[in-house]
């Protein structure tokens, strides 16, 4: 029987089967260690940080970031605080309403659709070099367009902050020239949504405003028309300025009239045989009936100026009306167009899209570390739990 030999101590040389023994010993009290190891903690703490282990150290792929920053700048929306306040100094503020629209753009699957022509965004993320749990269509994936659209999701992130209304856009690919240049297609489809949205916008202004000016026109030459019309039926050009020379007229008659009739009676009282009182008399008599005659073509018949007046002046009326909104109309037009020019919203790129240089994801020892502690966890927990149900049970 050879003597128990124990840990730490040291031999001489050329004892071998006293070494042997000690190493046997060593293992066999390893195993009894082993042996001990709960089920518990192997299930909860070993095997899940041994499986961490094999995924991050040899099966996860590296993952490379780009990112680009950008805005959305107009010369008359108000700005909040922040970044934005810079930017009015120089004149400029935020659209936000561009703003939320780019960046639900950007997480749509039309701009997926845009970004996956001629599969060029699903080749390169199902590359063979990528781990399968990684890849699409990897473990747990479908291959339709929708199962694409959720993957998509994960690679591309847009955050807006509203303090300084600057989106992030960030987008995660297994090689530095993919990242880049998606990043770099989403922030141009992010521009032309920002362009399409303000042409739109310019478009409908000026378009409501020209329909206002094309009604206004119909409406003016309606009226004119009308008046036009009118005058040639009534043969007057304008009852009240005719009404007034007709007034004028007759005041130089009825002057005329009394001067004859003065002239009448002197000629009677000085001379009643003189041969010009007949003269005069039916110089009188004319007058009169002339007076009676343009009275009547001014007032007191179906025919006479005042009579028409009231409908000429319905139809001038409505011919000024129209004159003036049809000037109102081309004056909005004007300023619509006016409008839409200092409406230009347009994105401006704060940090361009960049190649990265080295992968910053997976974290591997942080996703080491971090299942390693949430296994001891969880088994602190249930140790405890199960603890609590025995001696509840005894």
């Amino acid at each position: 029987m050879h003597a128990k030999i124990e840990p730490g101590l040291e031999y001489p040389q050329g004892h071998q089967e006293q070494r042997a023994l000690y190493y046997a010993e060593k293992q066999e009290m390893i195993a009894r260690n082993f042996k001990k190891i709960s089920p518990l903690f192997l299930i909860t703490v070993i095997i899940p940080t041994l499986l961490a282990i094999l995924y991050f150290g040899f099966i996860a792929s590296d993952v490379y970031i780009s990112e680009s920053r950008f805005t959305v700048r107009s010369p008359e929306k108000s700005t909040p605080t922040g970044l934005g306040a810079l930017f009015k100094s120089s004149g400029f503020t935020n659209a936000g309403d561009e703003v939320y629209a780019a960046q639900d753009y950007v997480q749509s699957r039309d701009a997926l659709q845009a970004l996956n022509r001629k599969n060029a965004f699903t080749r390169a993320y199902s590359a063979p070099s990528i781990s399968a749990f990684d890849r699409f269509p990897g473990i747990g994936w479908g291959t339709t367009f929708e199962d694409l659209y959720k993957y998509y999701k994960k690679k591309v992130d847009v955050k807006y902050e509203t303090s300084s209304s600057i989106v992030t856009l960030t987008v995660r690919a297994f090689t530095p020239r993919d990242a880049a240049r998606f990043n770099e297609q989403l922030l141009e489809m992010a521009e032309a949504t920002v362009n399409k949205l303000n042409e739109r916008g310019r478009q409908d202004l000026i378009r409501f405003a020209q329909r206002e000016v094309g009604e206004a026109k119909v409406k003016s030459q309606t009226a004119a028309l009308a008046l036009s019309a009118y005058r040639n039926a009534a043969g007057v050009v304008d009852p009240e300025k005719q009404a007034t020379v007709q007034v004028q007229m007759i005041s130089k008659l009825q002057d005329e009239l009394i001067a004859t009739r003065t002239q009448l009676t002197e000629t009677r009282t000085v001379s009643p045989q003189n041969p010009q009182i007949e003269v005069l008399a039916t110089r009188a008599k004319s007058l009169s009936d002339e007076i009676d005659k343009q009275l009547g073509l001014v007032a007191g018949s179906s025919r006479s100026l005042s009579s028409r007046a009231a409908q000429y002046q319905r139809l001038l009326l409505e011919n000024q009306f129209a004159d003036k909104q049809l000037a109102s109309a081309m004056a909005s037009l004007d300023e619509a167009r006016n409008e839409a020019n200092r409406k230009q919203a347009y994105v401006e790129r704060i940090v361009q899209p960049n190649v990265p240089d080295e992968p910053l994801e997976p974290r591997r020892w942080r996703g080491i570390f971090s299942t390693f502690i949430l296994g001891l966890a969880a088994w602190g927990i249930i140790s405890m739990l199960v603890a609590g149900m025995l001696e509840h049970r005894d």
